[in-house]
């Protein structure tokens, strides 16, 4: 069908994409790093097309059908997002759209919040409530190719998020929930979120004590994950090439010098860089135990 799917009172699981690590990317302010999670998975269109159940938004069962490839792009490859609430994540997510050159709407109940955007911002805001149907037309969502409900009430951000999806067809919609029991929930409901509660909890846990494999990404369903990986001393100096070969799985990326760089068949691992290791969840233990030892005893 050309790429276009159709949809019965169910929602698109549209996966999260990734971006290569930056030296941008090491900051330590969580506001940021959260933008920055909302950034990539807007930018990245959906790459699968899963099903997953769900309860129409209003009103008894009913079929619709929703265009689900990224919106249409002016001839500069400039694309359309609507982003709901204007809080610091909000407002660094609209300034870092607004830098790579796409056009934004953020919309707030408060108008005071768009003083957080600065005065170079260029987009459009708008007072009133994300899923507010006049609000989010006038906000340009009929030809947005992703919408961020990234207020600080789950509810709203959920309901503006489906509104998005099933009224709109957006094709990228995610949202920031507080309660991570919920954030389960709605993933299965096809609707990507950031929980930013145990995203927290997670990155302050890991710097009081040893969590053992850092993960940096996993997949939806939880079987394949990318891990930071420390090793044996004896391994510096080894091709990753080899590396790769031992472990049995990809090796993408270093970290080095508080940044990242791709690996291929001529580089060698130096001394106090971190293995970027592409797994699946069920062989991490294996991994890293496995560069736990010499490398002449595995």
């Amino acid at each position: 069908m050309d790429g276009t799917f159709c949809w019965w009172v169910i929602t698109l699981d549209s996966p999260m994409g990734t971006a290569k690590p930056s030296r941008a990317d090491m900051s330590n302010d969580p506001s940021v790093h959260r933008a920055r999670t909302f950034s990539n998975s807007l930018l990245t269109p959906p790459m699968t097309a899963g099903f997953a159940m769900a309860q129409p938004l209003l009103g008894s069962p009913r079929l619709f059908c929703a265009n689900l490839v990224p919106k249409k792009t002016d001839e500069e490859g400039i694309m359309h997002y609507v982003i709901m609430g204007c809080g610091r994540v909000g407002s660094s997510l609209a300034r870092g759209l607004e830098r790579r050159g796409h056009s934004v709407a953020v919309i707030d109940v408060d108008a005071g919040a768009f003083r957080r955007l600065g005065p170079t911002f260029h987009g459009t805001t708008l007072k009133g409530v994300g899923f507010d149907r006049e609000v989010l037309v006038n906000a340009g969502i009929e030809r947005a190719a992703g919408f961020a409900a990234v207020s600080n009430g789950d509810n709203s951000n959920i309901l503006g998020a489906r509104v998005a999806r099933e009224n709109y067809g957006v094709a990228t919609v995610v949202a920031r929930i507080y309660d991570p029991s919920r954030a389960v929930v709605y993933e299965r409901l096809g609707i990507p979120t950031v929980a930013t509660v145990r995203w927290s909890a997670e990155q302050i846990l890991g710097k009081l004590i040893d969590l053992g494999p850092e993960s940096l990404w996993r997949d939806p369903s939880g079987s394949v994950r990318l891990v930071g990986l420390h090793y044996h001393q004896s391994w510096v100096g080894t091709p990753v090439s080899q590396i790769q070969k031992r472990l049995n799985t990809p090796i993408p990326a270093l970290g080095r010098f508080g940044s990242a760089i791709t690996t291929d068949e001529t580089t060698v691992l130096q001394d106090h860089d971190l293995l970027y290791v592409m797994v699946d969840s069920g062989a991490v233990d294996e991994c890293r135990s496995m560069l736990a030892l010499p490398r002449e005893s595995t």
